[in-house]
Protein backbone atom coordinates (compact mmCIF):
# COMPACT_ATOMS: atom_id res chain seq x y z
CA UNK A 1 0.00 0.00 0.00
CA UNK A 2 2.80 2.41 0.88
CA UNK A 3 4.53 1.74 -2.43
CA UNK A 4 1.30 2.39 -4.32
CA UNK A 5 0.71 5.61 -2.36
CA UNK A 6 4.25 6.82 -3.08
CA UNK A 7 3.84 6.03 -6.76
CA UNK A 8 0.68 8.12 -7.01
CA UNK A 9 2.16 11.03 -5.04
CA UNK A 10 4.48 12.30 -7.75
CA UNK A 11 6.40 15.53 -7.37
CA UNK A 12 4.63 18.46 -9.07
CA UNK A 13 6.42 19.34 -12.32
CA UNK A 14 7.09 22.88 -11.11
CA UNK A 15 9.21 21.52 -8.23
CA UNK A 16 11.32 19.13 -10.34
CA UNK A 17 14.76 20.07 -11.65
CA UNK A 18 13.44 19.95 -15.22
CA UNK A 19 10.40 22.05 -14.39
CA UNK A 20 12.42 24.70 -12.54
CA UNK A 21 15.01 24.81 -15.33
CA UNK A 22 12.52 25.10 -18.21
CA UNK A 23 10.27 27.69 -16.57
CA UNK A 24 13.14 29.75 -15.13
CA UNK A 25 14.88 29.79 -18.53
CA UNK A 26 11.58 30.84 -20.15
CA UNK A 27 11.46 33.82 -17.79
CA UNK A 28 15.10 34.68 -18.49
CA UNK A 29 14.59 34.42 -22.27
CA UNK A 30 11.66 36.84 -21.97
CA UNK A 31 13.72 39.25 -19.83
CA UNK A 32 16.63 38.86 -22.25
CA UNK A 33 14.36 39.80 -25.16
CA UNK A 34 13.42 42.98 -23.28
CA UNK A 35 16.91 44.45 -23.86
CA UNK A 36 16.70 44.74 -27.68
CA UNK A 37 12.97 45.57 -27.45
CA UNK A 38 13.62 48.47 -25.03
CA UNK A 39 16.41 49.81 -27.27
CA UNK A 40 14.04 49.76 -30.23
CA UNK A 41 11.34 51.35 -28.05
CA UNK A 42 13.62 54.25 -27.08
CA UNK A 43 14.22 54.93 -30.77
CA UNK A 44 10.57 54.69 -31.80
CA UNK A 45 9.29 56.80 -28.89
CA UNK A 46 11.98 59.45 -29.37
CA UNK A 47 13.75 58.87 -26.02
CA UNK A 48 17.35 60.11 -25.98
CA UNK A 49 20.29 58.46 -24.22
CA UNK A 50 20.31 60.98 -21.37
CA UNK A 51 16.55 61.47 -21.07
CA UNK A 52 16.05 59.74 -17.70
CA UNK A 53 12.61 61.26 -17.10
CA UNK A 54 11.19 59.84 -20.34
CA UNK A 55 12.77 56.46 -19.63
CA UNK A 56 11.08 56.34 -16.22
CA UNK A 57 7.78 57.41 -17.81
CA UNK A 58 8.19 54.75 -20.51
CA UNK A 59 8.85 52.08 -17.85
CA UNK A 60 5.86 53.28 -15.81
CA UNK A 61 3.45 52.96 -18.75
CA UNK A 62 4.91 49.55 -19.57
CA UNK A 63 4.41 48.28 -16.01
CA UNK A 64 0.85 49.60 -15.74
CA UNK A 65 -0.01 47.64 -18.89
CA UNK A 66 1.89 44.60 -17.56
CA UNK A 67 -0.15 44.66 -14.35
CA UNK A 68 -3.43 44.92 -16.24
CA UNK A 69 -2.46 42.02 -18.53
CA UNK A 70 -1.39 39.84 -15.56
CA UNK A 71 -4.69 40.54 -13.77
CA UNK A 72 -6.69 39.73 -16.94
CA UNK A 73 -4.80 36.52 -17.74
CA UNK A 74 -4.96 35.36 -14.13
CA UNK A 75 -8.70 36.02 -14.02
CA UNK A 76 -9.27 34.09 -17.25
CA UNK A 77 -7.30 31.10 -15.96
CA UNK A 78 -9.11 31.17 -12.59
CA UNK A 79 -12.46 31.81 -14.36
CA UNK A 80 -13.24 34.60 -11.93
CA UNK A 81 -12.06 38.18 -11.35
CA UNK A 82 -8.86 38.22 -9.29
CA UNK A 83 -8.33 40.97 -6.73
CA UNK A 84 -6.01 41.10 -3.72
CA UNK A 85 -7.58 40.17 -0.40
CA UNK A 86 -8.12 43.04 2.04
CA UNK A 87 -5.15 41.84 4.06
CA UNK A 88 -2.97 41.66 0.93
CA UNK A 89 -3.01 45.32 -0.16
CA UNK A 90 -0.15 46.15 2.20
CA UNK A 91 1.93 43.38 0.63
CA UNK A 92 1.05 44.60 -2.88
CA UNK A 93 2.12 48.17 -2.07
CA UNK A 94 5.38 47.12 -0.38
CA UNK A 95 6.24 44.83 -3.29
CA UNK A 96 5.39 47.56 -5.81
CA UNK A 97 7.62 50.07 -4.04
CA UNK A 98 10.58 47.69 -3.75
CA UNK A 99 10.36 45.59 -6.93
CA UNK A 100 9.14 48.22 -9.38
CA UNK A 101 9.67 51.77 -8.10
CA UNK A 102 12.87 51.46 -6.06
CA UNK A 103 14.60 49.00 -8.38
CA UNK A 104 13.93 50.74 -11.69
CA UNK A 105 14.18 54.39 -10.64
CA UNK A 106 17.58 53.79 -9.02
CA UNK A 107 18.67 51.73 -12.00
CA UNK A 108 17.81 54.46 -14.53
CA UNK A 109 19.24 57.20 -12.31
CA UNK A 110 22.49 55.27 -11.82
CA UNK A 111 22.75 54.44 -15.51
CA UNK A 112 23.10 58.16 -16.27
CA UNK A 113 26.25 58.45 -14.14
CA UNK A 114 28.16 55.25 -14.89
CA UNK A 115 29.17 53.12 -17.85
CA UNK A 116 27.04 50.34 -19.33
CA UNK A 117 29.78 47.82 -18.49
CA UNK A 118 29.82 48.72 -14.80
CA UNK A 119 26.03 48.81 -14.54
CA UNK A 120 25.71 45.38 -16.19
CA UNK A 121 28.28 43.80 -13.87
CA UNK A 122 26.89 45.41 -10.69
CA UNK A 123 23.34 44.56 -11.74
CA UNK A 124 24.49 40.96 -12.31
CA UNK A 125 25.34 40.73 -8.61
CA UNK A 126 21.61 40.76 -7.78
CA UNK A 127 21.43 36.96 -8.02
CA UNK A 128 24.27 36.55 -5.53
CA UNK A 129 22.65 39.12 -3.20
CA UNK A 130 19.26 37.37 -3.52
CA UNK A 131 20.64 34.02 -2.40
CA UNK A 132 22.65 35.55 0.46
CA UNK A 133 19.58 37.47 1.72
CA UNK A 134 17.36 34.39 1.46
CA UNK A 135 19.86 32.37 3.50
CA UNK A 136 21.25 34.82 6.06
CA UNK A 137 18.47 37.42 6.54
CA UNK A 138 15.17 35.66 5.81
CA UNK A 139 16.44 32.19 6.82
CA UNK A 140 14.56 30.40 4.02
CA UNK A 141 17.44 27.99 3.47
CA UNK A 142 21.06 27.32 4.42
CA UNK A 143 24.01 29.04 2.78
CA UNK A 144 26.35 26.18 1.93
CA UNK A 145 29.84 26.35 0.45
CA UNK A 146 28.43 24.67 -2.65
CA UNK A 147 25.83 27.43 -3.12
CA UNK A 148 28.38 30.14 -2.49
CA UNK A 149 30.78 28.64 -5.03
CA UNK A 150 27.96 28.26 -7.58
CA UNK A 151 27.02 31.94 -7.14
CA UNK A 152 30.61 33.12 -7.55
CA UNK A 153 31.15 31.01 -10.69
CA UNK A 154 27.83 32.19 -12.17
CA UNK A 155 28.72 35.81 -11.40
CA UNK A 156 32.08 35.27 -13.09
CA UNK A 157 30.11 34.41 -16.24
CA UNK A 158 28.28 37.76 -16.00
CA UNK A 159 31.63 39.57 -15.64
CA UNK A 160 33.12 37.75 -18.65
CA UNK A 161 30.27 38.59 -21.01
CA UNK A 162 30.22 42.25 -19.96
CA UNK A 163 33.97 42.79 -19.48
CA UNK A 164 35.48 45.81 -21.23
CA UNK A 165 38.50 47.52 -19.61
CA UNK A 166 37.56 50.87 -21.18
CA UNK A 167 34.26 50.84 -19.31
CA UNK A 168 35.72 50.12 -15.88
CA UNK A 169 37.33 53.52 -15.30
CA UNK A 170 36.08 56.33 -13.05
CA UNK A 171 35.94 54.67 -9.63
CA UNK A 172 32.79 54.30 -7.51
CA UNK A 173 30.25 57.10 -6.99
CA UNK A 174 27.03 57.00 -4.95
CA UNK A 175 24.90 58.53 -7.71
CA UNK A 176 26.27 56.14 -10.33
CA UNK A 177 27.52 52.73 -9.23
CA UNK A 178 25.91 53.19 -5.80
CA UNK A 179 22.46 53.68 -7.35
CA UNK A 180 22.87 50.56 -9.51
CA UNK A 181 23.84 48.60 -6.40
CA UNK A 182 20.72 49.87 -4.59
CA UNK A 183 18.65 48.66 -7.57
CA UNK A 184 20.28 45.21 -7.35
CA UNK A 185 19.58 45.03 -3.60
CA UNK A 186 15.96 46.10 -4.21
CA UNK A 187 15.57 43.23 -6.69
CA UNK A 188 17.04 40.80 -4.15
CA UNK A 189 14.67 41.98 -1.41
CA UNK A 190 11.69 41.76 -3.77
CA UNK A 191 12.51 38.09 -4.52
CA UNK A 192 12.64 37.33 -0.79
CA UNK A 193 9.35 39.20 -0.23
CA UNK A 194 7.65 37.29 -3.07
CA UNK A 195 8.71 34.01 -1.46
CA UNK A 196 7.05 35.13 1.80
CA UNK A 197 3.97 36.87 0.41
CA UNK A 198 3.13 34.15 -2.13
CA UNK A 199 2.39 31.79 0.76
CA UNK A 200 -0.52 34.09 1.67
CA UNK A 201 -1.64 35.44 -1.71
CA UNK A 202 -1.81 34.26 -5.33
CA UNK A 203 1.59 35.09 -6.99
CA UNK A 204 -0.17 36.27 -10.16
CA UNK A 205 -2.31 38.68 -8.13
CA UNK A 206 0.78 39.98 -6.35
CA UNK A 207 2.65 40.42 -9.62
CA UNK A 208 -0.19 42.13 -11.47
CA UNK A 209 -1.33 44.60 -8.85
CA UNK A 210 2.16 45.53 -7.64
CA UNK A 211 2.98 46.39 -11.28
CA UNK A 212 -0.11 48.62 -11.52
CA UNK A 213 0.70 50.35 -8.23
CA UNK A 214 4.41 50.77 -8.98
CA UNK A 215 3.81 51.69 -12.62
CA UNK A 216 1.47 54.53 -11.68
CA UNK A 217 4.06 55.96 -9.28
CA UNK A 218 6.79 55.73 -11.94
CA UNK A 219 4.61 57.27 -14.66
CA UNK A 220 3.69 60.21 -12.40
CA UNK A 221 7.31 60.62 -11.28
CA UNK A 222 8.58 60.57 -14.88
CA UNK A 223 5.93 63.09 -16.01
CA UNK A 224 6.72 65.49 -13.15
CA UNK A 225 10.40 65.30 -14.13
CA UNK A 226 9.45 66.45 -17.63
CA UNK A 227 9.39 63.11 -19.41
CA UNK A 228 7.36 62.66 -22.58
CA UNK A 229 6.70 59.96 -25.16
CA UNK A 230 6.39 60.81 -28.85
CA UNK A 231 6.15 58.62 -31.93
CA UNK A 232 2.91 56.89 -31.02
CA UNK A 233 1.82 54.60 -33.87
CA UNK A 234 0.57 51.07 -34.43
CA UNK A 235 4.02 49.45 -34.34
CA UNK A 236 5.19 51.36 -31.24
CA UNK A 237 2.00 50.41 -29.38
CA UNK A 238 2.52 46.75 -30.33
CA UNK A 239 6.10 46.94 -29.04
CA UNK A 240 4.91 48.48 -25.77
CA UNK A 241 2.32 45.72 -25.41
CA UNK A 242 5.02 43.10 -26.03
CA UNK A 243 7.22 44.63 -23.31
CA UNK A 244 4.23 44.61 -20.96
CA UNK A 245 3.55 40.98 -21.84
CA UNK A 246 7.18 40.08 -21.03
CA UNK A 247 6.87 41.53 -17.54
CA UNK A 248 3.42 40.12 -16.79
CA UNK A 249 4.27 36.55 -17.87
CA UNK A 250 7.87 36.39 -16.62
CA UNK A 251 7.27 37.88 -13.17
CA UNK A 252 4.10 35.83 -12.64
CA UNK A 253 5.85 32.55 -13.53
CA UNK A 254 8.91 33.59 -11.48
CA UNK A 255 6.66 34.27 -8.48
CA UNK A 256 5.05 30.84 -8.78
CA UNK A 257 8.50 29.22 -8.96
CA UNK A 258 9.61 31.07 -5.83
CA UNK A 259 6.46 30.02 -4.00
CA UNK A 260 7.06 26.30 -4.45
CA UNK A 261 10.87 26.08 -4.51
CA UNK A 262 13.93 27.23 -2.54
CA UNK A 263 14.96 30.76 -3.54
CA UNK A 264 18.50 29.69 -4.43
CA UNK A 265 17.41 27.02 -6.92
CA UNK A 266 15.33 29.57 -8.83
CA UNK A 267 17.41 32.75 -8.45
CA UNK A 268 20.60 31.15 -9.81
CA UNK A 269 19.02 31.05 -13.28
CA UNK A 270 19.05 34.87 -13.34
CA UNK A 271 22.70 34.60 -14.36
CA UNK A 272 21.46 33.51 -17.80
CA UNK A 273 19.77 36.91 -18.39
CA UNK A 274 22.80 38.65 -19.94
CA UNK A 275 23.54 35.59 -22.10
CA UNK A 276 20.03 35.56 -23.57
CA UNK A 277 20.24 39.34 -23.90
CA UNK A 278 23.43 39.08 -26.00
CA UNK A 279 21.99 36.28 -28.16
CA UNK A 280 18.75 38.15 -28.81
CA UNK A 281 20.48 41.51 -29.36
CA UNK A 282 22.62 39.76 -31.99
CA UNK A 283 19.52 38.25 -33.61
CA UNK A 284 17.38 41.41 -33.70
CA UNK A 285 19.87 44.30 -33.64
CA UNK A 286 22.94 42.72 -35.21
CA UNK A 287 25.08 43.59 -32.17
CA UNK A 288 28.24 41.46 -32.13
CA UNK A 289 30.33 43.12 -29.39
CA UNK A 290 30.01 40.16 -26.97
CA UNK A 291 29.14 37.50 -29.52
CA UNK A 292 32.28 35.34 -29.54
CA UNK A 293 34.49 33.29 -27.25
CA UNK A 294 33.32 35.43 -24.30
CA UNK A 295 29.77 34.17 -24.80
CA UNK A 296 30.89 30.52 -24.78
CA UNK A 297 33.00 30.99 -21.63
CA UNK A 298 30.19 32.90 -19.89
CA UNK A 299 27.64 30.23 -20.81
CA UNK A 300 29.92 27.49 -19.46
CA UNK A 301 30.50 29.35 -16.17
CA UNK A 302 26.79 30.08 -15.68
CA UNK A 303 25.87 26.44 -16.39
CA UNK A 304 28.46 25.25 -13.84
CA UNK A 305 27.07 27.72 -11.29
CA UNK A 306 23.49 26.52 -11.87
CA UNK A 307 24.58 22.88 -11.59
CA UNK A 308 26.41 23.50 -8.31
CA UNK A 309 23.49 25.33 -6.66
CA UNK A 310 20.95 22.72 -7.78
CA UNK A 311 23.16 19.68 -7.16
CA UNK A 312 21.80 17.47 -4.43
CA UNK A 313 24.36 15.78 -2.21
CA UNK A 314 23.70 12.08 -1.87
Amino acid sequence: MNMMRNATQKKPFITTALGIGLLACLCCILWGSATPAIKIGYEWFGIGAGDIASRILFAGVRFILAGILAAIFGSLIARKPLFPQKTSWGMVCKLGLVQTVLQYIFFYMGLAYTTGVKSAIINGSQTFITIVLACLVFRYEKLTLQKLLGCLIGFAGVVVINFDPSGLTGGFTLRGEGAILVAAIAYAFSSALIKNYSQKENPVVLSGYQFIFGGIIMAVFGSLMGGQLTGWCFRSVLLLLYLALISSVAYSVWGILLKYNPVGKVAIYSFTNPIFSVLLSFSFLGETSSFGIELIIALALVCIGIWLVNRVKQ
